[in-house]
């Protein structure tokens, strides 16, 4: 076997010394002789709490990785909280991923186990893995268990957002609001709705790159050690069989990513995380992929925040395996896993035992829910409307824009009483791209006006060039491209134009001449709210980064760069 690490460990001379002499703090003499060097990328952070129970799970990836006859050697690496970092997780993606990779790249390693969990975290994982190239396998950290308020399930997220919208419409006291804080978190791990993180997790292993059957193991739960303690020895024999993530991670392997997305009812964060990890890999897909493979694949799973369930109950009700075997005719039975078998080979045995959770083919939640891709006037490199859970009558509508031009206007103006506004409005809110806010932020799902509330309205068209959390829900059109800061027409979209949505033809427009349209420019107060970060990532972010439609990664780090090692220092 030849190891990359031989070039740190092996010979005699100095160098070699002092790489081993320095390692050498209470591991076995042989640790350097060829045993390959596993390294525990680890993502857990107090300041992640969907992370924090990481550590526990990389002691079992130690034990594995041991029993293996290699090395393990944790490593801390970027951990983005979604929750607490601000102005936006996703700001640092790609920064949390160029500094894993670095590290990787610069150190002993032959391979890695990546833990991760909480939204941005396993996505920049494997934009490094596969920017690297080393042999890699994720552990997803898990969902947390289910908590009650007022005798019922709440949904992680999902909830906060019906809840606070509660307290704005008068139907829930501040004080009851305050105290279901306490009941929603009711142990370790991330969200257990399909929000972006159960999301992630699924479809990294329907992607091929988690040991299938393992993504939505709840994370208190002692099956996840254990499934911890096997990666580990796994990957030690991927080292063994040089399995990179290069070699089996191919347009067959996001074929299947699609596919479980959409039968899941998935995160519409996925797609950007997709396009990005392809992007890394050389692999060619793009944004009518998503459209093409998945929109048609019913959701079969009755889960917040399309449904009624939470992922303890999918775990229980089979998990992602079950759900595969259902539309096991439209997956790619070609396309391989970590384990190096083809994905399609562990669905023989995976029954469904709870089709109230996970349902039959015959009898789908939603017989059509995919993502759908959107194009017009207002998108012409595209957006994307999670159809599952958007309001049906909402599909197909008309009705006179009111524009916003920054997060900060929206939250001065949205509850006006004297905002002209009703239920047929389309609420656009522009500036919250990638480059125009900067990180594009979960602010595409925005609360309804407080007097539409009162009348009882729930739900409104709205369009963003931002993106909203996976637990969230609502008629939301986002991810518009290009951009408004980026020359994008939802720069020059004014309040009151109408704008016409029709999924079902996929094309959201302005009904605006094309000859005016052409004639008008930004308006100073749109273009005066773009972000001009002087210093910094914001500054390189900005500078470099690139659109939704292709992931919006930074346009220097798109393509495989492979696992070589740097320039000696001593």
């Amino acid at each position: 076997m030849n190891l990359r690490s031989a070039q740190w460990y092996a010979g005699q001379d100095r160098n070699a010394y002092i790489h081993r002499a320095w390692m050498r703090r209470g591991v076995p003499g042989e640790a350097f002789d060829g045993r390959p060097q596993i390294a525990i990328a680890n993502t857990a952070s107090d300041l992640t709490p969907c992370n924090a129970h990481l550590t526990e799970v990389a002691a079992s990836v130690r034990n594995g990785v041991y029993e293996a006859g290699g090395i393990p050697l944790e490593l801390p690496v970027v951990s983005l909280g979604e929750t607490q970092v601000r102005p936006t997780a996703m700001l640092w993606r790609n920064m949390a991923a160029m500094a894993t990779e670095e590290m990787l790249r610069a150190n002993p390693i032959d391979g890695v186990v990546l833990l991760g969990g909480c939204d941005k975290t396993i996505p920049s994982l494997l934009m490094a893995a596969a920017s690297v190239d080393l042999p890699a396998v994720v552990v997803p950290g898990g969902p947390m268990l289910t908590g009650t308020f007022r005798g019922a399930p709440l949904g992680c997220g999902t909830d906060v957002w019906k809840l606070s919208e509660e307290v704005r419409a008068g139907s829930l006291t501040q004080e009851d609001f305050t105290r279901s804080e306490s009941s929603m978190i009711r142990s370790r791990g991330h969200c257990n709705t399909m929000g972006t993180a159960s999301t992630m997790a699924l479809v990294a292993e329907a992607l091929g790159t988690v040991v299938p059957g393992v993504a939505g193991t709840p994370a208190p739960d002692s099956r996840l050690l254990e499934a911890a303690h096997d990666t580990g020895r796994l990957a030690v024999e991927m080292v063994s069989a040089d399995r990179r993530p290069g070699g089996f991670l191919n347009k067959a392997s996001f074929h299947n990513a699609i596919v479980a997305l959409a039968a899941i009812g998935g995160s519409t964060n996925a797609v950007v995380h997709l396009l990005a990890i392809a992007g890394r890999l050389g692999v060619e897909l793009s944004l009518d992929d998503f459209d093409r493979i998945g929109s048609r694949v019913p959701v079969l799973v009755d889960l917040q925040p399309a449904g009624r369930f939470l992922m303890d109950d999918f775990h229980r009700a089979g998990g992602l395996l079950a759900v595969l075997r259902e539309v096991r005719d439209l997956l790619d039975e070609n396309a391989l896993t970590v384990t190096g078998k083809p994905l399609v080979d562990y669905l023989d045995d995976a029954p469904i035992w709870d089709p109230e959770v996970i349902r039959i083919r015959s009898a789908p939640l939603v017989p059509e829910g995919g993502i759908a891709v959107l194009r017009g006037n207002l998108a012409p490199d595209g957006a994307v409307i999670k159809p599952a859970a958007a309001s049906p009558h909402l599909l197909r509508h008309r009705g006179r824009a009111l524009v916003f031009d920054s997060i900060e206007d929206f939250h001065a103006r949205i509850d006006d009483p004297d905002l002209d506004v009703d239920a047929d409005s389309v609420l656009v809110l522009r500036g919250c791209g990638p480059k125009g806010y900067p990180g594009m932020p979960e602010v595409s799902n925005m609360p309804l006006p407080k007097k539409l509330l009162a009348q009882g309205v729930r739900d409104m068209v709205r369009v963003c060039d931002g993106r909203m959390s996976g637990t969230a829900y609502g008629t939301v059109v986002l991810h518009v491209a290009p951009e408004a800061a980026a020359g994008g027409p939802l720069a020059l979209l004014r309040t009151g134009d109408i704008v016409s949505l029709d999924v079902g033809a996929r094309r959201i427009d302005a009904e605006v001449p094309a000859e005016e349209w052409e004639a008008r420019t930004p308006d100073e107060a749109t273009v005066t709210a773009y972000a001009s970060p002087r210093r910094g990532w914001e500054r390189l972010y900005v500078d470099h980064v690139l659109q939704a439609d292709t992931g919006a990664d930074l346009d220097f780090l798109v393509g495989s760069s492979g696992s070589e090692v740097s320039r000696e220092s001593h």
